[in-house]
């Protein structure tokens, strides 16, 4: 795909949607569905394993992501190695895996995807802009447990049925929101897990502020993740307290020499920041 720099984009998930659709009709005029669909039930996904591991324990239960570029960043690894990556985060004492598998502004693919599956025990998500059920299948014969659907590029109706299709194939399903109205309709949509991601997808700023409001609106049966710009331990311990299960933490780890050293430094609390987790 062609590699996009965002400069100040007027609205960034309308472009990433707009490049995912493109890239994903071409994926399936090679392809097609009905070989997907043959491939993909030559595998079972881990779906209840992905749910459960966020609410597993004691400490905090993060999903570490291996991601190679982000818009805001850019290039955050030269050397990118999802495979050992992911490994170093098991070994640290994530709970799951997040991989990007998105090309045109994460460097991602869905080759990454498959490295990590045959590299580690842990469920693990598949980080992408889902705009087509073709998609979803690819995501399950790829070996994801778990997908992202993101509200704000989706409306009702698609959300809905994509939420159910997933789950028709065995997928957890991480429902993404950044504000009160978008949490509203993750749960009318059906959701179990919602993530609520600090970053405006729109404008990239990110505001800690809304995880800690918007967890207030999210039923106590639905299993909450704090996503996006969460930058020590003393962001967890605070999430924690008002009540979120789980972390997506990104950033934070890829932008470190060795990634799986920083996940044990916010899991065990090194660096003088300590927390009861």
């Amino acid at each position: 795909g062609v590699k996009m720099v965002i400069q100040s984009s007027p609205d960034l998930l309308e472009a990433i949607t707009a490049a995912t659709m493109h890239e994903v009709t071409l994926r399936e005029q090679q392809y097609g569905m009905a070989k997907l669909e043959k491939k993909a039930t030559e595998i079972n996904p881990r779906g209840k394993a992905f749910r459960s591991s966020l609410t597993a324990g004691p400490g905090f239960n993060v999903i570490a992501e291996c991601k190679r570029r982000s818009p805001s960043r850019g290039v955050l690894c030269e050397t990118y190695r999802p495979e050992v990556i992911a490994r170093d985060y098991e070994q640290a004492g994530a709970r799951a895996i997040s991989v990007l598998t998105e090309p045109s502004f994460f460097d991602g693919n869905l080759r990454d995807l498959e490295q990590v599956r045959l590299a580690v025990r842990l469920p693990v998500l598949q980080k992408e802009f889902i705009v087509s059920r073709y998609q979803l299948l690819e995501a399950r014969a790829k070996g994801a447990d778990a997908v992202l659907l993101i509200v704000a590029a989706l409306n009702d109706d698609t959300l809905r049925a994509f939420h159910r299709t997933a789950a028709e194939y065995g997928l957890a399903v991480l429902v993404e929101a950044h504000d009160r109205e978008e949490v509203l309709r993750a749960v009318d949509a059906g959701a179990e897990i919602i993530g609520v991601n600090n970053r405006n997808l729109r404008s990239l700023s990110v505001n800690l502020e809304a995880s800690h409001l918007l967890i207030a609106e999210i039923p106590k049966t639905v299993v909450s993740v704090a996503e996006s710009g969460l930058r020590d331990r003393a962001d967890l311990v605070s999430l924690k307290a008002v009540g979120y299960d789980a972390f997506l933490i990104g950033e934070a780890l890829m932008s470190q020499r060795d990634p799986g050293h920083a996940l044990a430094g916010f899991l065990k609390g090194t660096g003088g920041i300590t927390g009861d987790g």
